[in-house]
């Protein structure tokens, strides 16, 4: 069984933390057959290439699986590293997002949308404009969705900020938050939206387990056809135990 190694970007605040754990517990709910890990591309132990280092002493091969909304610098960069690091053995699955599984619960957050015109989407931000393309992606999909224009808008990076947004968009707003877990981010989008109603992060919902679940399935899948191979090599199978369960406990 190839390992499931889940990467999130990190937060300093506890509750963010705690999602992010409850995240993945619920991955190896829905997949108590599969080792699954948890690793952070920054502020919090264990580091990515740590983990990664620490699972492949035992492993066969392993799936990298970046709990992130939009490809960037730590999909490109970070994740993409292990990748070459150990080629073969390490694979990296793509971002959550876009997707329409997180366009859905984008519109259960926003709920009953009678007295809206316009949704702004608040995403974290980045500097590398493939990450900016995904959110753009992310907006259209939620338009068709709620039938409401959709302005996407960000807390840090390159792209339009959140209260430039809003100072240019008229009539009635709802602003969509765009991140996985409440954390210093969320706080700012609060802060900046005030007074219009801000959602929820997407965390925790079981879903978001699926898709992350259905990217490691993609993963393999493309391993395979990279490989030429006519079906999946078979590979030694090892219960999730006790590895697994330190990494999900660490913070």
């Amino acid at each position: 069984m190839t390992d499931l190694v889940a990467v999130a970007h990190g937060t300093a605040d506890p509750r963010g933390i705690r999602v992010v754990h409850d995240l993945v517990r619920e991955m190896a709910r829905q997949r108590p057959d599969l080792p699954t890990s948890l690793g952070f591309v920054d502020l919090l132990t264990p580091a990515l290439p740590a983990l990664v280092r620490r699972i492949t002493t035992d492993a066969s091969d392993a799936v990298v699986v970046p709990l992130l909304l939009s490809s960037g610098y730590h999909v490109y960069v970070d994740v993409a590293a292990e990748a070459q690091r150990y080629p073969g053995r390490v694979h990296a699955a793509a971002a959550l997002g876009p997707d329409p599984v997180l366009v859905e619960i984008l519109a259960d957050r926003l709920g009953d949308l009678s007295r809206v015109d316009t949704v702004v989407l608040a995403a974290a931000g980045s500097s590398d404009p493939r990450a900016l393309a995904d959110c753009e992606t992310t907006a259209k999909l939620l338009s068709d969705r709620v039938d409401r224009p959709v302005q996407v808008a960000y807390i840090s990076g390159t792209g339009a900020r959140l209260p430039t947004v809003l100072s240019r968009t008229p009539g009635r707003v709802a602003v969509a938050t765009y991140l996985l877990a409440p954390g210093f981010f969320h706080n700012l989008i609060r802060r900046h939206a005030s007074p219009h109603p801000v959602t929820k992060p997407l965390a925790p919902d079981p879903r978001l387990a699926t898709l992350a679940l259905h990217r490691y399935e993609e993963a393999l899948v493309a391993r395979v056809v990279d490989s030429g191979w006519d079906s999946p090599p078979r590979s030694t199978t090892r219960r999730a135990g006790a590895r697994g369960a330190r990494c999900l406990r660490t913070a």
